[in-house]
């Protein structure tokens, strides 16, 4: 579990969160929604530990990353896989050698357990026909599931995803969604996804949670958002749902 009690921070004497609180639950797929620059990255970047919030404290599985000692945060970090936005590949490495990457770093496994768990994770993610292949050969939303390989070939307890789906097309959204969700309800892992994406929202958000301005302003699930008396809420859902009927 994963709960973050008054998040403030900002920047250059601009505020970019204040006082934002909220708890994320293993086997829940819990969304951050919120058009851009309302603070949704920053607010990832606090709870992964990149950026540190001026107020408010992180806890995971009530240990205080920000006011724990560095080995409770080195033991925090490694419980969690990351998704970067771009997918952050080595383009110098091999597919199998970008998922083996963290066990390189990380871990004190053999050659033959690290081989076996890079399989593992690529067979999860169904590119195991592609281990030897370069980056600059495979797709976009093939990326991504080299990313979500590499981010739970650790085992991870928290699973973090930056915008998963940005440049991929319609139907690669979906199949990245469902991954998602398939992963998290099957190794039980606490993910929180960074999106603007409704089709997202809609289809995987157990949990969502909408920023505004640096705000929390609303909380709740994909069955009643579309229910929601929030205006600032509404011109973002609505907006994003008039653009997909223009396109039918």
């Amino acid at each position: 579990m994963i709960q973050f009690n008054e998040i403030s921070k900002s920047f250059d004497g601009r505020m970019v969160l204040e006082g934002v609180s909220g708890t994320f639950k293993p086997s829940d797929t819990s969304l951050i929604i919120g058009g851009s620059g309302t603070g949704k990255s920053v607010l990832l970047k606090c709870l992964i530990g990149l950026v540190k919030p001026d107020k408010g404290e992180v806890l995971y599985n009530g240990r205080d990353f920000w006011n724990s000692d560095e080995d409770v945060r080195k033991q925090i970090r490694r419980e969690m896989g990351v998704l970067f936005q771009g997918g952050a590949l080595f383009d110098s490495k091999t597919v199998a050698e970008n998922v083996r990457f963290p066990l390189e770093m990380l871990t004190q496994m053999s050659e033959s357990e690290k081989d076996d768990r890079v399989a593992v994770c690529l067979a999860r993610v169904g590119l195991e026909q592609a281990a030897k292949r370069m980056p600059s050969e495979i797709s976009g939303g093939m990326k991504k599931r080299v990313g979500i390989a590499r981010a739970i070939v650790m085992n991870p307890k928290y699973l973090f995803c930056d915008e998963p789906n940005s440049g991929l097309d319609p139907l690669t959204s979906i199949r990245i969604d469902e991954l998602i969700k398939e992963i998290t309800d099957e190794y039980q892992i606490t993910t929180v996804v960074i999106t603007h994406d409704m089709n997202s929202v809609l289809e995987i958000g157990e949990k969502v949670m909408f920023l505004y301005k640096g705000h929390k302003l609303w909380e709740g699930d994909n069955m009643t958002i579309l229910k929601s008396d929030v205006k600032e809420l509404n011109e973002f859902v609505f907006a994003s749902k008039r653009l997909r009927e223009m396109g039918r």
